[in-house]
């Protein structure tokens, strides 16, 4: 229960919610000490020696307690000093978010600033453009009249494409601080959880309740853009919120070396017992036949001693002897190991720190090794479990390829065609000589330095050549369709550039290759588009109005986007684009003449490792456009449970008869040296799997262009995104439903199993994929088993549309079933439970937000840097450690002695 705008209600207070700060760290002030000296007693020899410092305390100890208490307080303390370094690290990145400043309504008219850690569930607060929403926010109102927003969710889903969100109609005209001096409000919703994608509640205003959906939430971490400002109600806070309940408690990780040596102590002090015992024993005997004549040994008598050395109690004796020559024989359990190990692995951090190689100078910003318990282990991975976006790529797409009227365009080659040809750089490009009627009235000339988005190359389009192609009408319309069809706004930046904020990096792309090749979008409205584009028939560039009449939205259901505008002719076009098989399905008869050649060129591009999407148009008839409009209208505004599904069904009616123009192709670009890296790390014999929120075209994309997956590997899908499925997700009752996709993910799974066991001596290699859906139930405990072994046999694995719970749930299984080394590596909150449930976690800090690296054990500014990580200093460091505990236990003085 949210009180809205009233958030000190005696009601409100009842509720007992969480504050809004927020901790990462391994520690608090209040349990350092208990939780620090239980880490340090976990080490057998440091629990072996506090025993034996107590015991030094009494009249048994054969030598003075300070020489056994003074060694192992300067270990133990030395180890916790380092541990409360480290964990001040993170402290102090969670003061500088909880310190962050946000606008909140003050209930009188007004706004003020107060920190992130004072918000309090109810409180309605400003979030301006590109700034981080500070709490799960409700939104009610944007400085858009229709009360949409744009939200960058990158930090929790690892999608860099914007999603829009829509506040209810009812609370979207509150758009200044007076009107919420009477605006009260209460909100029914669910208990915090970590689902990202689903929301349920109820907003009771004046009376009424209205519906809420995911539609209306905006979740801390994520990011407000292309919007100016925008209003909304805390309804979670601190660990409430959907972030935090995706994250784990920091965990305490040991390496495999630590746990080794565990078992070494085990080793020497069943030694130690039994050398004690052996003496003991003898000790009593000899003790008990001083009763006999002649074998009284008075100097063996201990001073003022009637028990330790009783002939009538030799037992006791015995045991009292037993004690002391533990003490005494106690130097064969090497407790300067530690505090050996724990010089050289801050030496070796150091090593790492400073390492030029590993230094990126584009962020300036080199590795760190946030911890030192774990640098041995760096060189014992086994399986790599990483994030795509900003880990592998760089978040940004680029216009590389099309088809148009059946002809393919674009020289440049891509990732996947370079890795296959051994070319590490682009050749580079000439472009024609002489001038066309586009160059002499461009404003600008064309730039010869690359741009953002666009890395088309091919001169029968370059600088307007494309008046002079076959079926130039076809590829103006071609551009006419990447110009308009969207939801991108351009910004103009302090250089007099346009910039484009888009929905996904994709669309900035197209529209920016639509703008490089003479269709430049610069103006858009609530009912307009403006183009400054190139006209043949006069020579030069003019501008012209689109009257945006409706904006059919992309969703992984409809998997194609469409746009109904009006020229200034007066005629109604529909542009439409989309994946390619929704797209050659919706084709009217005279439409199909371009459908066998694009159909080719986009095989080509996919094996190439491109994203591509297939380009359509259509021409309506107001006779047709007019009943179908006011339908949609009718049915977008209308509030029902199907909504989303009844407006889909409108669209789909005038998405009907287009005519194809042909297809686009972009590259998800890599970081640099990504490529080389996996195949450095798979030479070594070390797994990658990939581990991503985008879907599933577009993890296998770029899976093909980083070689994770290549030709001649058999693809393994498992996915309930089937016409089948989806079928029965619309028909079925839930329980009904939970239980036959249970049953088809198990099918798939065993299916899967059973192709691979009778292949395996075939050498053809196998990549596992599965979306998120599928992946909910192989992590069921009746199928985890089964699907490991799949993954496991095969050489690639990537799971798509994974929540942040999923992939902390991966990593555990791969960790604990295989009981390998497992390292985990991304770079925003979505990753947190990755890399801290992994052996290894590994944050990029060269991107925006600091989420993940604050919660990894060692931070790098590019995944390339892993390869030196791995195989320099984790090699280096596990064999100096390891030959540094043998020598040091093989020299101790208790081991000369046998």
């Amino acid at each position: 229960m949210v009180h809205c705008n009233d958030p000190a209600s005696p009601q409100a207070s009842e509720l007992n919610y969480p504050d809004n700060s927020i901790s990462t760290t391994k520690y608090t002030v209040a349990n350092f000490v208990p939780k620090s000296l239980f880490e340090q007693f976990r080490r057998v020899a440091n629990f072996f020696f506090l025993i034996v410092a107590f015991i030094s305390f009494s009249p048994l100890a054969p030598y003075r307690a300070v020489s056994i208490l003074l060694p192992l307080v300067v270990v133990v303390g030395a180890t916790m000093a380092k541990e409360a370094v480290e964990d001040w690290q993170r402290k102090k990145q969670d003061i500088e978010v909880n310190n962050r400043k946000v606008k909140v309504y003050d209930g009188s008219f007004s706004l003020y600033q107060t920190e992130w850690k004072k918000l309090r569930v109810g409180d309605i607060v400003r979030v301006e453009k590109d700034e981080f929403f500070p709490a799960d926010l409700l939104l009610l109102s944007t400085n858009h009249d229709d009360g949409t927003c744009y939200v960058e969710t990158m930090n929790l889903d690892g999608e860099t494409n914007l999603k829009r969100k829509q506040s209810l109609e009812v609370t979207s005209t509150l758009h200044n601080e007076d009107s919420f001096q009477n605006f009260k409000a209460l909100i029914n919703c669910e208990d915090p959880n970590e689902k990202l994608y689903s929301f349920i509640g109820i907003l009771d205003y004046e009376g009424v309740q209205f519906p809420l959906n995911p539609k209306q939430i905006l979740l801390r971490d994520s990011k407000l853009r292309n919007t100016q400002h925008v209003y909304g109600v805390v309804i979670f806070t601190g660990h409430d919120t959907k972030v935090m309940q995706n994250a784990m408690d920091p965990p305490s990780k040991r390496s495999n070396i630590e746990r080794r040596m565990d078992k070494i102590i085990y080793v020497l002090f069943a030694s130690l017992v039994f050398i004690s015992s052996i003496s003991s024993v003898f000790f009593g005997i000899k003790t008990k036949n001083e009763t006999s004549v002649g074998n009284y040994r008075w100097y063996l008598r201990p001073d003022n001693s009637s028990i330790y050395f009783d002939p009538n109690r030799a037992g006791l004796a015995a045991f009292f002897h037993f004690l002391t020559v533990l003490m005494l024989y106690g130097c064969l359990i090497p407790i300067s190991l530690y505090i050996s190990i724990e010089i050289v692995k801050v030496l070796q951090s150091i090593f790492i720190d400073h390492d030029q190689e590993m230094y990126c100078e584009d962020s300036d910003k080199p590795a760190r090794a946030r911890t030192s318990n774990l640098n041995e282990e760096l060189g014992q991975v086994d399986t790599i479990l990483s994030d795509k976006t900003g880990t592998l790529t760089c978040n940004s797409m680029e216009f590389v390829k099309c088809s148009i009227a059946g002809i393919a365009y674009g020289s440049r080659s891509c990732e996947m065609e370079k890795a296959a040809s051994g070319i590490i750089q682009y050749e580079p490009f000439e472009r024609h000589d002489s001038p066309s009627a586009f160059e002499r009235h461009k404003s600008e000339g064309t730039s010869k330095k690359s741009t953002k988005g666009f890395s088309f190359r091919d001169d029968r389009l370059m600088n307007g050549q494309w008046v002079g192609e076959p079926n130039s009408e076809v590829i103006h319309k071609f551009f006419h369709v990447l110009a308009i069809c969207h939801t991108a706004i351009p910004v103009v930046s302090k250089s007099d550039e346009i910039l484009y904020e888009a929905e996904s990096p994709d669309e900035a792309s197209f529209v920016t290759a639509a703008r490089e090749l003479g269709f430049e979008f610069y103006r858009r409205t609530q009912t307009s588009v403006s183009l400054h584009e190139f006209d043949p028939k006069i020579g030069r560039k003019v501008d012209r109005t689109y009257e945006l009449l409706d904006t059919l939205e992309f969703s992984s259901a409809r998997k194609r986007m469409s746009v109904i505008v009006r020229t200034e002719s007066n005629q109604l076009l529909l542009f439409c684009k989309g994946a390619d098989s929704v797209i050659f399905e919706r084709l009217a008869k005279n439409g199909q003449v371009f459908e066998p050649n694009t159909k080719c060129h986009i095989n080509d591009y996919s094996e190439a490792g491109l994203r591509t999407l297939a380009v359509a148009y259509r021409i309506l008839s107001a006779e047709e456009y007019i009943p179908w409009h006011d339908d949609f209208v009718k049915i977008k505004n209308s509030v029902n449970a199907d909504h989303d599904t009844i407006v889909d069904e409108v669209a789909d009616r005038i998405e009907r008869d287009l005519i194809l123009l042909g297809a686009t192709a972009v590259e998800d670009r890599l970081q640099k040296g990504v490529p080389e890296c996996i195949n450095k790390l798979a030479e070594a014999g070390i797994k990658i799997w990939i581990l991503t929120g985008d879907k599933l075209e577009t993890a296998v994309n770029i899976g093909f262009a980083c070689q994770l997956l290549r030709k001649g590997m058999e693809q393994l899908v498992i996915t309930l995104d089937t016409p089948d499925i989806n079928a029965l997700k619309k028909d079925g009752d839930k329980n009904a439903l939970e239980k036959s996709l249970h049953e088809n993910v198990a099918k798939q799974i065993c299916e899967a199993l059973s192709h691979v066991s009778k292949m395996k001596g075939s050498n053809v290699p196998f990549a596992l994929i599965i979306d998120g859906d599928s992946l909910a139930f192989a992590l069921s405990t009746s199928l985890e088993h089964s699907f490991l072994d799949l993954a496991v046999a095969c050489a690639s694995v990537i799971c798509c549309r994974t929540s942040p719970k999923q992939k902390a749930l991966v990593t555990r299984l791969v960790k604990w079933r295989t009981r390998k080394t497992t390292l985990a590596i991304g770079d925003g909150a979505n990753d947190v439970g990755m890399l801290q449930e992994a052996d290894i976690g590994v944050g990029i800090s060269g991107v925006e937000g600091m989420q993940a690296v604050m919660s990894s054990d060692f931070a790098i500014a590019q995944f390339r840097f892993l390869e030196r990580l791995l195989l320099v200093h984790g090699h280096w460091c596990y064999r100096r450690i390891s030959a540094m505990c043998c020598l040091h236990i093989s020299s101790s003085d208790c081991t000369r002695c046998f």
